[in-house]
């Protein structure tokens, strides 16, 4: 069944793109840019928030922590809940909550309170992103994919670097609680697009809800996520992060038991035997890593290293994000041209190349200099993330679309955690063994050299697909103008 709120426009517009699709890219791009800005600016406040509540800023880590907690419990649980209930129903709905959510956080008065409206807050999220992409999937035709992923790929990157000096932006001349007030306009924004254009799509004949997989999902990514949090942000005592890791490790064992007897698990593994997915996924996921790391590293690198204030690191960092605008025009160019498995093969050690490079970023270095390496490494990352995100549904059928929706959310919310925590390992093995107390700009090289190696290990894992995997989506070596690998 497909209830539709407006019917969608007939002709395809600039590009061959219909403007319903474009209007639906956008609406889902913005709620994904107000979860991801949300998941980094509150970092910034933390220490103006443990004065309010009168705690010390290391206690105030359990905002974060149980926010992402939240997601690890709810995001697999998203596709079947679109199944369900319509893709429409839920995403106004995960809107609805995580803005709530935000009204909750901005009131708090205590750390319980606050803690409470995070919980919300995640639920919210969790829903929101896996379920708007997955209305996007059921709103374009494959040919229009490319161009509507390239448009989910910005705010990806422009969350993460835009956040830190919203923050300090905003404590230093606002109030803390003014990073959850943000979010309450753009969410009622949100619902009312989402209500008038978006279409109620769902899959008839939806399976039962997995509640013995999903709660055992939910303890391995609570178990796992809170280890790879703890040893990447701190503010745990080690045997937390320890015991966090066994259970993990058990229930995913658990897990994977109980999803091979079941028909319908909530996180469908067998997907991965679709090539496509499957190098999405695996390579996707390094790549993410490696990447993941950048937010963590780049402003502690310019603001303990090169002696910058958190605005002044912000606006730098921001390069980044310039470059994921600059490429979202140009990627549908550039996968027609080149195909999904070189551009993603060659893109790749390119990307890796560029994260490599602010290894070598120093004082002396002119800002134009270091603002040009930013602004390129973030033109490849994004045609990078848009590959990795178009590629990924390109052979799922329709009927599997929400349980791949579940599973590729997931795995990327799991990547992006541990990249953090690579970044921050890196970071304490270079400082033990420069017996520095606190970190130097020799010690940061030495995390950007890591994880651009680890970014660089996702790019050959493209061949395991064809040459000509995607064409479809790309127009990539359609008509014999090219042969198969």
């Amino acid at each position: 069944m497909n209830e539709s709120a407006v019917p969608p426009p007939e002709l395809p517009g600039e590009g061959g793109v219909r403007g319903s699709t474009r209007l639906t890219a956008l609406i889902v791009a913005c709620a994904l840019f107000m979860q991801t800005l949300d998941g980094t600016v509150i970092a910034t406040a933390l220490p103006a928030m443990a004065r309010a509540f009168g705690t010390s800023a290391v206690h105030m880590n359990v905002a974060l922590t149980s926010y992402l907690l939240s997601l690890s419990v709810f995001i697999p649980m998203s596709g079947w809940m679109a199944d369900r209930f319509g893709a429409r129903s839920v995403f106004r709905g995960a809107i609805a909550v995580f803005t709530l959510g935000s009204v909750l956080c901005g009131r708090a008065d205590t750390l319980a309170f606050l803690v409470a409206a995070r919980i919300l807050q995640g639920a919210g999220g969790a829903m929101m992103v896996p379920v708007g992409r997955l209305v996007l999937l059921r709103t374009a035709a494959k040919h229009e994919l490319v161009a509507a992923m390239a448009w989910l790929s910005a705010p990806a990157l422009i969350g993460p670097v835009l956040g830190p000096p919203l923050g300090g932006f905003l404590v230093t001349y606002a109030s803390w609680r003014w990073i959850f007030d943000i979010n309450v306009p753009i969410g009622m924004l949100g619902i009312a697009l989402v209500t008038r254009y978006v279409p109620n799509a769902r899959e008839p004949g939806a399976a039962h809800l997995d509640g013995m997989g999903l709660a055992l999902s939910a303890l391995a990514l609570a178990g796992l996520m809170t280890a790879a949090e703890a040893a990447g942000r701190g503010g745990l005592p080690p045997w937390v992060g320890g015991s966090a890791l066994a259970l993990g490790a058990v229930a995913a064992l658990l897990y994977a038991l109980h999803a091979r007897r079941h028909p319908a698990p909530v996180l469908d593994f067998t997907l991965m035997r679709i090539p496509t997915f499957n190098v999405s996924v695996l390579g996707g996921s390094l790549f993410r890593v490696g990447v993941g790391a950048v937010p963590f590293l780049l402003p502690l690198m310019l603001q303990l290293g090169f002696g910058m204030s958190a605005l002044q690191s912000g606006f730098i960092t921001f390069a980044n994000a310039a470059g994921a605008i600059v490429m979202k025009p140009a990627a549908t160019t550039a996968l027609r041209r080149y195909g999904f498995r070189d551009t993603l093969l060659v893109n790749g050690v390119l990307s890796a190349a560029t994260l490599a490079i602010c290894a070598a970023f120093r004082p002396a270095w002119p800002l134009a200099a270091i603002y040009a390496a930013l602004l390129v490494g973030g033109l490849f990352r994004s045609l990078q993330f848009t590959a990795y995100n178009t590629i990924a549904y390109g052979d799922i059928p329709a009927a599997r679309m929400s349980a791949a929706t579940s599973l590729y959310a997931t795995l990327q919310q799991v990547s992006l955690t541990l990249g953090v925590s690579v970044g921050a390992a890196t970071l304490e093995v270079a400082m033990a063994a420069s017996g520095h107390r606190h970190p130097e700009l020799d010690d940061f090289s030495i995390g950007f050299l890591v994880v651009s190696a680890v970014a660089l290990l996702g790019a050959p894992v493209s061949l395991l697909m064809s040459r000509t995997a995607g064409a479809e989506l790309s127009g990539h070596a359609l008509g014999g103008q090219q042969r198969p690998a």
